[in-house]
């Protein structure tokens, strides 16, 4: 089955979705503190937190929106009913490259943000003994899953609109392809109309 365009939008924006969605949740899971325990030999502070599933949604968040960036780039450039275009062509227009940069930028720092709030998390379940008595058992901070989940969504958007900006590439591409062969065409029947006008000549002297 031939890969489409259309298929491949929906795709990244199934999993840029997903991402928001494993994100959302998470931040709504998540726990706003610990219980601290108060151990007295040695003198420490052991935090219990309750079962949750936030550094588990987290990651699948980050897989999520790992898969949307990857499938976002491939479908740019991906040569569509075998018709390739040379990636400088892309680059030559100046919506696709001034898009193409905000959404590499978008896809890191929504990689970066859903990567820095999980392991923080992740970090605060696992380092749970303290010594500092007054620890009050934390956790990622409130919003930060959340902030990065929508993030994620809006990096997902805009390689959407980075494929359609592509498609017009392509169009335009192929018109001057098109507009190229013709006028070769059109130059040889006139070289060749010249050497025969030339040829009669020669015969009729």
């Amino acid at each position: 089955m031939a890969i489409d365009i259309k298929t491949m939008a929906t795709t990244v924006a199934v999993f840029g979705v997903l991402s928001l969605l494993f994100g959302v949740i998470a931040e709504n899971k998540k726990p706003a503190f610990g219980n601290p325990e108060i151990q007295t030999s040695p003198l420490r502070v052991i935090c219990n937190y309750p079962s949750d599933p936030t550094v588990v949604l987290g990651f699948l968040s980050i897989a999520s929106l790992t898969t949307s960036v990857v499938l976002g780039y491939y479908s740019v450039f991906y040569p569509y009913n075998s018709t390739s275009v040379p990636y400088y062509v892309f680059f030559r227009s100046i919506p696709f490259f001034v898009f193409f940069l905000i959404t590499m930028g978008l896809s890191m720092l929504g990689e970066g943000m859903l990567t820095w709030v999980t392991i923080t998390e992740l970090l605060h379940l696992t380092n749970n003994v303290h010594k500092d008595m007054k620890t009050t058992c934390p956790t990622a901070k409130t919003g930060l899953f959340g902030g990065a989940a929508f993030m994620a969504l809006n990096a997902s958007l805009f390689w959407l609109i980075c494929l359609m900006l592509a498609g017009d590439v392509r169009k335009d591409y192929f018109v001057e392809q098109g507009d190229s062969k013709a006028q070769v065409f059109i130059t040889d029947d006139d070289d060749d109309d010249k050497k025969q006008q030339s040829h009669n000549e020669e015969v009729m002297y």
